[in-house]
């Protein structure tokens, strides 16, 4: 293995159609119009030396290190910026521009500090690699570099290692920022390139940073000279990916020294799948790089994926099995082979008591593919029963349900790169900055380059206003209202003969939108009509309403503030109306796009975690279906569906479920009315934990099998954009076992024998049983990188983009969605509306990302109220407050903001500490049972400190994580 190294051919590559041809030193080169002369020559294989330049971002021709010469023009152009065109001849080697670029290198160096052996960047410097591009010897202007390479101490003498403020007389230098956790920011090594600038801009879209003075006092500057810390920078790694010199580099190469080999992965963290190059010393990860050849990231990262994988080795991850009697006992750690035959004993005991359907299990979107398959299986197969479920049951189960009925697909339309068509995109219920931020990043680009933007949401997100970009309309809709309004914007669709009728009757059941035109098109579905319920403004909803219709493409991107209601399916279902009825659907630029939450959320429902579903979406009674299963696996399977997790917790409070598997999932965090849980969890005989740390729901589980990390494990994860990529080992698990591995322990103990060697043999069996995945095959993904399902005979690479020529249940259906009132309602009592997300430094129940430095940015979780009722009630900005609901009541500190509007409160649900489900209660979907976690009707008022609950649940956590010490026997 040996370090992968990605060409940076300058430039970003041009997208025209139109080829031109010209001559590069005596070669003859084709390339798009308006493609670089430096990129046309780093095609053909000659590379002209650049500091400043770099195809992440645009062109910039500050560091004049590029000059060429083209016959017939007069100077040397810099290549960077000088388009090529047809005809023109270019030399980029001559005696005029050795001895210029030799020039402008020893302008570099003269201001540019000399300790390239003790460098963190050295072996991985571009402007060392400059230097010995050019042929530089010596340097005509001296090294003092006394304008910022070194402070000078009061009797005027150059002092490198006493660099405090007190003893600098030199006003010019300025001292190292580590205020980052990951990485740090030394001035006196800053050539003033400002790649980092540009990335931040271009790539990222956050414009942190800029450049601050002139001449030999221009710096590089956080916010207005800022730490980095205390600035607007996200930590996405943007900057410090640019950086071509050890001015911004990561503390984890400053501390190991440079990587030698790398190893391409996929992130475990959001839906967005993005792809890293894993750098290694030994099984030492150094840093991750996003990998520009990663279709769904292309080359970029957030401050997760990038930097907060330390959780790999903290002091709290379990690395050796545990079982224990009673949830009041401590851990015993055991081998393995006892760990599994524990287990198996007291789950044939629960079925040999109550019955075979006594027991069940749930799966992990944090867990691959295969791992996912291979537990699903062991239910049905080896449990014998279908009582499997997963976490999208709590996020995305109505994704799967609305465009299943409607398009004939649970899963959404277009790829991401397809936003860079797009025109006008409408965001509801999705906070892509802090939820998605690596496609948020890409959203803002197009939207910065002209694309218009609605935004439904209560909430004021950062994408509604930020730099350079700005919603043409927010909808600040009261929770629980979406049908309300994507029906009021279908009304003005129908009613201003808006539809983009032809594309209706070619594609769709025409008497069917007929029928759901006419009902739209009623006086109480009117904006005017729906804003007492809604709380829009009807001429901001009609001007959405117009400018979604006829701006051109237009794609509609929504995340769990749709899903995560009463009526999550209907408004899922509605948004595919509004996206058929406007003709948004089967080409590049538009579609109905789910924001998935968790890394593999799309690949575990594939992979049939659904109690009434096999693989690939197929109803378990069905009779064909099932018996082509039944022939793989040498087993009969149960036609009957299996229960929900909701119908899970009843069952087991009711004393009729008693045991749960569950894999990489934290349930008693995640999952709504924690109370509930914890007397279901308390209820059951048998609960097992499969995960890395001894997360909240182990405090009621009675064996505990360790994890491994993304890291340690091969297989595959399925993004958003449907898209399959394999996920590497990089290092050996540090438990023993890959994930599978485990299960497949466990399985034999119980009796049921799964053999596999590898994961590709499980992704084999896989690809046997599901259309939609017949041509995947880890040889596949080796050679091709990713592939979007389906993937067979038919779309052998795979489908980017789905229903381009139809929808896949034949014609498209329009379904009507009558608006319902949760019957989550304020009142006197509670009088005000809780909603619930995240934010962009943690990820779901934190149990990853509060183990990393990333809690600098999100210590607690805080209450956002609204300055109006926040004084209603006396409550100031990080004061304790007491939430309390219908179903109980936690405490956190106030955050007082106008992002939410007066009646409206929001919370993140990151730290176990806040309990913030304890406040949720178990409305949900009517679909799909995904519980309502956006709207709750809550009161709040002041208080002083941690409620009773969090102080009895502190205990109980405390006391039920206490470890045995293993028994040392004597010495004889």
């Amino acid at each position: 293995m040996s370090l992968i190294h990605e060409i940076d051919f300058g430039t970003p590559r041009s997208k025209s159609e139109k080829m031109v041809t010209l001559t590069i030193d005596g070669q003859s080169v084709s390339v798009p119009e308006g493609t670089s002369i430096m990129r046309a020559a780093m095609e053909m294989g000659t590379q002209i030396p650049k500091l400043c330049s770099t195809d992440m971002v645009d062109a910039f021709g500050s560091c004049r290190l590029c000059l060429v010469e083209i016959e017939g023009r007069a100077g040397t152009p810099a290549s960077c910026t000088t388009p090529a065109m047809e005809g023109l001849v270019v030399h980029t080697q001559n005696e005029r521009l050795k001895k210029l670029r030799k020039g402008v290198m020893e302008l570099y160096i003269s201001d540019h500090p000399l300790d390239c052996l003790t460098c963190a960047a050295n072996g991985d410097c571009e402007l060392q690699d400059m230097g010995g591009a050019v042929g530089l010897r010596d340097v005509r202007y001296g090294y003092d570099g006394e304008n910022h390479v070194f402070a000078k101490t009061r009797n005027g003498h150059s002092h490198s290692h006493d660099h405090s403020p007190e003893n600098c007389e030199n006003d010019h230098w300025m001292a190292k920022d580590e205020s980052n956790p990951y990485f740090t920011y030394d001035p006196s090594k800053c050539i003033v390139c400002s790649r980092c600038v540009r990335a931040c801009e271009e790539v990222q879209g956050t414009f942190a940073l800029t450049i601050s003075g002139r001449g030999f006092e221009s710096r590089v500057s956080p916010g207005m000279s800022e730490s980095f810390l205390g600035s607007e920078c996200v930590s996405c790694g943007a900057c410090v990916q640019a950086c071509p010199t050890a001015t911004l580099t990561e503390k984890a190469v400053i501390d190991i020294g440079q990587p030698e080999h790398s190893v391409v992965t996929t992130c475990a963290y959001c839906g967005v799948g993005c792809t890293f190059k894993a750098e290694m010393r030994g099984e030492e990860v150094v840093r991750m790089v996003p990998y520009k050849d990663g279709k769904a990231n292309r080359g970029h990262s957030c401050v997760k994926g990038r930097f907060a994988w330390g959780y790999t080795n903290h002091k709290e991850r379990i690395l050796n099995p545990m079982v224990r009697e009673k949830i009041t006992d401590p851990w015993q750690e055991v081998s393995w082979d006892e760990a599994f035959n524990f287990a198996a004993k007291k789950f044939k005991g629960i079925q040999a008591k109550y019955g075979r359907d006594a027991i069940g299990g749930i799966t992990s979107s944090r867990c691959t593919n295969e791992e996912v398959f291979v537990v699903q299986k062991l239910i049905r197969a080896g449990f014998g029963n279908n009582n499997v479920d997963t976490c999208a049951r709590v996020c995305h189960s109505p994704t799967g349900y609305g465009l299943s009925s409607t398009f004939g697909t649970s899963a959404g339309t277009q790829d991401f790169d397809s936003v860079e068509d797009t025109d006008v995109v409408m965001i509801i219920g999705a906070n892509p900055t802090d939820g998605h931020p690596v496609f948020a990043s890409r959203l803002k680009k197009r939207l910065r380059a002209g694309a218009k933007l609605i935004v439904i949401d209560p909430r004021r997100t950062d994408i509604v206003r930020s730099a350079h970009i700005e919603a043409q309309h927010h909808l600040p809709l009261m929770p629980g209202t979406n049908v309300a309004v994507l029906t009021a914007i279908a009304h003005v669709i129908v009613t201003e003969g808006l539809a983009d009728e032809a594309f209706v009757r070619e594609r769709c059941d025409w008497s069917e939108f007929e029928d759901w035109a006419a009902f739209v098109a009623q006086p109480n579905h009117s904006p005017e009509a729906t804003a007492i319920m809604t709380g829009v403004d009807p001429r901001e909803l009609r001007g959405a309403a117009r400018l979604f219709a006829t701006g051109g493409n237009g794609a509609i991107y929504y995340g769990l503030g749709v899903t995560e209601h009463s009526q999550g399916s209907t408004t899922v279902i509605a948004i595919a109306n509004l996206a058929m009825a406007t003709g948004n659907i089967g080409r590049s630029g538009v579609g109905v796009n789910p924001l998935r939450g968790q890394n593999n959320v799309q690949g575990s429902c594939d992979m049939g975690s659904f109690p009434h579903e096999l693989p690939g979406y197929r109803h378990i009674a069905g009779d064909a279906v099932r018996e082509t299963f039944e022939a793989m696996w040498n087993v009969k399977l149960n036609p009957e569906p299996g229960l929900r997790i909701p119908n899970m917790f009843d069952a087991a409070v009711e004393g009729t479920f008693m045991g749960l598997y569950v894999q990489g999932e934290d349930i008693l965090q995640s999952d709504p009315n924690t109370k509930h849980v914890v007397s279901a969890l308390s209820s059951m005989e048998c609960v097992i934990v499969h995960d890395l740390f001894l997360n909240e729901t182990a405090n009621y589980a009675h064996v505990f099998f360790p994890g491994s990390t993304f890291l340690e494990k091969n297989g595959t994860f399925t993004n958003a954009e449907r898209r399959i990529q394999r996920v590497r080992k990089v290092m050996s698990p540090k438990n023993g076992l890959e994930d599978w591995e485990v299960t497949l322990g466990f399985a034999r103990a119980l009796g049921y024998e799964m053999k596999y060697n590898h994961p590709s043999e499980i992704m084999d069996e896989i690809a046997a049983l599901t259309p939609t995945f017949a041509g995947v095959s880890f040889a596949k993904l080796d050679e091709v990188g990713s592939v979007q399902w389906p993937c067979n005979e038919k779309a052998p690479l795979g489908t980017p983009i789905m229903h381009i020529d139809g929808f896949v249940r034949g014609k498209g259906k329009f379904m009507l969605t009558e608006y319902v009132a949760t019957d989550e309602r304020t009142g006197p009592r509670f009088p005000l509306l809780l909603t619930t997300g995240r934010i962009l430094s943690q990820y779901n129940v934190g149990a990853q990302t509060r183990r990393t430095e990333n809690v600098v940015w999100h210590e607690e979780d805080r209450l956002e109220m609204n300055p109006h009722d926040a004084e209603m009630r006396g409550v100031r900005d990080g004061d304790w407050c007491r939430l309390q609901s219908r179903a109980g009541e936690t405490t956190l500190r106030a955050l007082i903001t106008e992002r939410v509007a007066a009646g409206v409160v929001y919370t993140t649900f990151h730290h176990p500490t806040t309990q913030a489900n304890v406040i949720t209660t178990e409305f949900s979907d009517w679909a799909t049972n995904c519980p309502e976690y956006k709207v709750t009707a809550v009161q709040i008022s002041p208080s002083n400190g941690p409620s009773e609950w969090q102080k009895e649940y502190d205990e109980q956590a405390r006391q039920s994580r206490r470890i045995a010490m293993p028994v040392v026997e004597a010495a004889e």
